[in-house]
C-alpha cells in the first residue's frame, strides 16, 4: 500500500504507470488488479473491486456512497463515476447552497454505483449516481449513464440508452473459436 502511494506521488513527476495488485475493503489483495498512476479513487474504503478489475489513466471513481465494480471489468481512461452530485441542488439554491447543510439540501443525489461482472467503460463516460449497469455490457465513449441497464447490453449516448446485445457480437467469434464456449458459459450464466 505504501509502495503504491509512493509510487502515485513519483509519477506525477515522472510518467503515468500502471499499479499492480490492489487491497480490497476486506483486506483481501487482490494482484490481477491494475490500477493507473493518474486515477483518483475518493474514499477507497467504500470501493468495492472484483479481481482481474482495470482501471486506465486520468478516471475519477467517486466511492462516497459505495461503488461496486465486479471481476474481469475494464475502466479505460477519462471516465467519471459519480456516487454524489450536487450539480441540480446548486443550480436550485444559487448563493444559499453553502449555508444549507449537505444532509438537509433538496435535489443534491446520493446513491451507490455497481457495475457488473466483465463490464467495458469506454473513454470519457460520465456514470450518475444510482447507475447499475450489468455484467458483460459495453459502455460506449462519450455516453451520460443514468439508471439501470440490464445484462449484456451495449450502452451508448446522451442520455444513454441500450442499442445492442453483447451476446450478438460475441456469437461470431465463440462459433468460429468453440474451445471458448465453456470459458463463455462459466462467468456468463454465474450470478457473479
Amino acid at each position: 500500500m505504501l509502495k503504491n502511494l509512493i509510487i502515485r506521488k513519483l509519477s506525477a513527476w515522472i510518467r503515468p504507470v500502471m499499479l499492480g495488485g490492489y487491497r480490497n475493503h476486506a483486506g483481501e489483495y487482490l494482484k490481477n488488479v491494475r490500477i493507473g498512476s493518474t486515477s483518483c479513487l475518493v474514499q477507497q474504503e467504500k470501493l468495492k473491486l472484483g479481481d482481474h478489475v482495470y482501471i486506465g489513466h486520468y478516471n475519477f471513481l467517486d466511492a462516497s456512497n459505495h461503488l461496486w465494480i465486479a471481476e474481469g471489468c475494464q475502466v479505460t481512461s477519462f471516465v467519471s463515476i459519480l456516487t454524489h452530485s450536487s450539480h441540480i441542488a446548486i443550480r436550485l439554491y444559487g448563493r444559499a447552497y453553502v449555508q444549507v447543510p449537505a444532509d438537509q439540501k433538496i435535489a443534491y443525489q446520493r446513491a451507490g454505483v455497481e457495475i457488473g461482472a466483465y463490464t467495458f467503460i469506454g473513454p470519457h463516460v460520465v456514470i450518475m449516481p444510482g447507475t447499475k449497469i450489468g455484467k458483460g455490457c459495453i459502455v460506449s465513449a462519450f455516453s451520460y449513464v443514468d439508471g439501470e441497464f440490464p445484462d449484456f447490453s451495449v450502452i451508448a449516448g446522451q442520455p444513454a440508452k441500450v442499442i445492442k446485445d453483447t451476446r450478438q457480437l460475441d456469437a461470431p467469434f465463440l462459433e468460429q473459436h468453440p474451445e471458448l464456449k465453456n470459458h463463455y458459459r462459466n462467468w456468463s450464466e454465474q450470478d457473479i
